[in-house]
């Protein structure tokens, strides 16, 4: 009886043994891999997004054009499924020792608008937001009538109060601090704006071009289509 016993609790144990053994082997199926596998242990990032970085400043024809003529394809071609988009204001702005106030390239008219924009950029975070928000006041800065901003708030139906409160608290001007601060920070420093990022690599004068490099740097499956035709 005994030895009958002994039998039956050691096939249990054999069964299940077998079970967790076919279920580990399920596991590393889908992707599970471990290091000595020789695979690259970076693969389950491998569908990360890439970061597009653009750092500008206001009062700037050729960052003004990228935004609204250039970076819009982020938006029209669907590449901002791949991509995390961030725009960075005050480019070429400092602080002064002295008295901890900002001065910009192009006078007090650029850091109050470069104050707008990270009101705009810090009360709303959807980049969709953010962009068409930024692209207005870019397009009026070119036009030569941003002192018309607040259309830009009533066309996209955001509160006007809530935006008021946070730049005529100077809160944009503090926040601008924070921007220079990280753009010091930045190696390579910037030589020109628009200075545009891509994880972290500047593409430097070809920053129209942005797209190819964003494309080449993605690493996943869902690929937008603007990424499958041949790349330049």
């Amino acid at each position: 009886m005994f030895h009958s016993k002994l039998v039956i609790t050691n096939a249990l144990m054999l069964i299940l043994f077998l079970f967790m053994y076919e279920s580990e082997g399920a596991s590393n199926s889908f992707g599970l891999l471990s290091v000595g596998d020789g695979a690259n242990i970076n693969q389950p990032f491998a569908h990360q997004k890439v970061n597009l970085s653009v750092y500008y400043n206001s009062l700037c024809q050729s960052c003004a054009q990228f935004i609204i003529k250039d970076l819009k394809n982020v938006f029209d071609s669907n590449l901002i499924s791949i991509v995390n988009l961030r725009l960075v204001p005050w480019a070429n702005a400092h602080i002064n020792n002295n008295n901890s106030s900002i001065s910009c390239q192009n006078g007090p008219d650029e850091c109050e608008l470069n104050s707008l924009e990270s009101c705009a950029l810090n009360l709303w975070h959807k980049v969709d937001i953010q962009y068409e928000l930024i692209n207005c006041f870019e397009f009026l800065a070119i036009r030569g009538t941003i002192n018309t901003w607040k259309e830009c708030l009533d066309q996209l139906g955001l509160p006007m109060e809530l935006f008021l409160n946070c730049f005529n608290m100077g809160n944009g001007t503090q926040l601008g601090k924070a921007y220079i601060n990280q753009i010091a920070h930045l190696s390579p420093s910037p030589s020109f704006v628009p200075w545009v990022v891509v994880n972290n690599q500047p593409v430097g004068k070809d920053y129209a071009n942005f797209t190819h490099y964003v494309c080449k740097a993605y690493g996943g499956v869902a690929v937008p289509e603007v990424c499958k035709s041949p790349l330049k």
